[in-house]
């Protein structure tokens, strides 16, 4: 299914926290609304065999998913209105691999990686992996030269503006030392913070704390990204967060880019 465009492409980040309870809270619908050439899912926590087909075949799109060994948990997707050049599943590594957390897309003019990184929240090996996972992703993502966008939930929040109560979370991972130096390092390597670097003060956040009933409250967390190359900047026209959109304990984030 290919198709050509004379516009801007718009491309949007969700992790919809299963997609099957998702679907139930209006996924078809706000999908529509998203009016995204490209949907990136995160925490799908379901198989393509297990989705009802309207929803492998989302109207207007191709699907691809990629999901965990374990049953229910993680799990990514790509809605696509371009037809990809190529995809790869998996970074190659299998303890990272089966927890189906990454794809990757060559579209031509630009490589898309949507990735769902993991919690370090569980405990302290959870923690050192996904440091691992981390340092897997920075090495490989400093050796492309070109056109280059990260998107997914980072499950970091990089500066105190990017939470609510940076002080109360100064020890808790999501916030740790070392995972905004994570973040540091990236951009360090040349990518930057699409949203920041677009509105470089402006308080968003897209996640909250459900159990609290958080977003209420907008007592949140920026942990959703689109990061960019610097190969990539020259395509890169707007960024923005959706807050208004409900469906998932995230909220979609996204990128506008120029149709190369």
């Amino acid at each position: 299914m290919t198709r050509n465009f004379s516009r801007d492409l718009t491309i949007v980040s969700w992790n919809v926290n299963g997609l099957r309870a998702a679907v139930r809270k209006g996924f078809v619908e706000k999908a529509a609304q998203l009016r995204a050439d490209i949907l990136c899912l995160q925490e799908t926590k379901a198989r393509k065999e297990q989705l009802p087909a309207d929803i492998v075949d989302l109207a207007g799109y191709q699907s691809f998913f990629f999901s965990a060994k374990r049953p229910g948990y993680s799990g990514v997707a790509v809605y696509s209105r371009i037809e990809p050049k190529h995809i790869q599943e998996g970074q190659g590594v299998e303890r990272f691999d089966q927890e189906g957390r990454v794809q990757l897309f060559d579209f031509g003019a630009f490589l898309l990686f949507n990735c769902y990184f993991p919690n370090g929240g569980a405990s302290p090996e959870r923690l050192a992996y996904k440091m691992d996972f981390y340092e897997e992703v920075l090495l490989w993502a400093k050796t492309v030269e070109r056109p280059l966008f990260i998107c997914g939930d980072v499950n970091t929040a990089h500066q105190e503006i990017d939470l609510a109560r940076p002080k109360e979370n100064s020890k808790v991972s999501g916030f740790l030392p070392q995972e905004r130096a994570w973040i540091d390092k990236l951009l360090e390597a040349g990518f930057i913070d699409t949203f920041r670097h677009f509105h470089p003060e402006e308080v968003v956040y897209s996640w909250w704390d459900m159990k609290t009933r958080a977003r209420e409250r907008n007592v949140g967390w920026r942990i959703d990204y689109f990061f960019a190359n610097q190969a990539a900047l020259p395509l890169l026209q707007d960024a923005f967060i959706l807050p208004e959109v409900y469906g998932s304990d995230h909220c979609p984030v996204g990128i506008t880019i120029r149709n190369a």
